[in-house]
């Protein structure tokens, strides 16, 4: 019960890692809201419910500051406070520079990294004023090294890494701590339909030899959320199995 009695909004955790850490967050004590595009959403919320934990889902684009302002507001309404700020939501447009167009460089560089503002900008002065706070973003591996094809998502996530560091130096006097997850090549159902050569290949890169799973990155997040990881602020966790050293 590492966060009773703690509010955590996680963005984009209808399904996947974010779900997970909606899971992790539950079962050590927190009351989680969800705020994704997907209906899914409500169902993961229910099902967190049908097990006795405070779960709610809230339909919030992190690309509408409107609706961002609504949904914060409600979510103060309700329990008073929010301790916990998971800046998880994101999508990908992969393409070579070539190839990408201006459109989808500008959606993923409009939710992975405009997004992220969005929400920090919008929730930490409420933290400011409860002297208390953690805000944990989700970089990548390919934000530190790059990755052929994902100029634009490496581009946030890089561009993450950099909001993470300054904010850490501007909101830590105030009770808060910034810090970010770099997960590296993680089971997905997308990673689950590559061609099996596709993931040894992967897998051979990986000191660890394995595939991340959900749960590796989840537990960075609470780790990152709790007591224990008051005094870690501006880092970059990198959970990749050593892919990269």
């Amino acid at each position: 019960m590492r966060l009773s009695n703690k509010v955590a909004i996680i963005t984009g955790a209808a399904r996947g890692i974010g779900q997970c850490g909606a899971e992790v967050f539950c079962r050590e004590g927190a009351a989680v809201i969800i705020w994704d595009l997907l209906d899914e959403g409500e169902t993961t919320a229910q099902r967190l419910r049908d097990l006795g934990f405070q779960a709610s889902f809230m339909k919030v684009s992190t690309t509408d500051i409107a609706a961002i302002e609504a949904a914060t507001k409600a979510v103060i309404d309700r329990y008073g406070r929010i301790d916990i700020l998971i800046n998880n939501a994101g999508i990908t447009r992969d393409k070579s520079l070539l190839k990408m167009s201006f459109e989808e460089w500008q959606q993923v560089i409009d939710v992975n990294l405009s997004g992220v503002f969005n929400c920090t900008k919008i929730i930490a002065p409420y933290m400011v004023q409860q002297q208390y706070g953690r805000i944990i973003c989700t970089s990548s591996i390919n934000g530190v090294h790059g990755a052929f094809g994902q100029t634009n998502y490496a581009a946030a996530k890089a561009g993450i890494i950099g909001m993470v560091r300054t904010w850490a130096k501007e909101l830590g006097p105030k009770g808060i701590t910034v810090n970010a997850v770099a997960p590296g090549y993680i089971r997905t159902p997308m990673t689950d339909a590559m061609p099996e050569e596709v993931r040894n290949q992967a897998v051979s890169t990986i000191p660890v030899r394995r595939i991340g799973e959900p749960t590796d990155i989840a537990y960075a997040y609470l780790y990152l959320a709790s007591d224990e990881a008051s005094f870690v602020n501006g880092h970059v966790l990198a959970v990749n199995g050593g892919a990269a050293l």
